[in-house]
């Protein structure tokens, strides 16, 4: 068991970001399999509002499929399980 005075001298707010919800750290995991991390924080609101099966979903197609840019057929695969997935 540490000391909480120890915890506090070791931790440093400027030194990172921080993840403090699951559906951050989903969002951060697709944009780093997708290798488009300049949008992590669209992924991140994907993540937090999009159903996790059409997410997982897609994931498995774009990573099945040899596409150049996995960041856009990802993005339309999700608009077609959402189609699908309202009617």
């Amino acid at each position: 068991m540490q000391k909480i005075k120890e915890i506090l001298n070791r931790f440093d707010p400027t030194s990172g970001k921080y993840v403090s919800r699951e559906f951050q750290s989903y969002g951060l995991y697709i944009s780093q399999k997708l290798g488009d991390e300049q949008r992590k924080t669209l992924y991140i609101k994907m993540a937090k509002t999009v159903p996790r099966f059409i997410l997982e979903h897609a994931m498995e197609f774009v990573m099945d499929a040899k596409a150049r840019n996995k960041g856009a057929l990802f993005m339309w695969k999700v608009g077609e399980l959402k189609k699908q997935h309202v009617k």
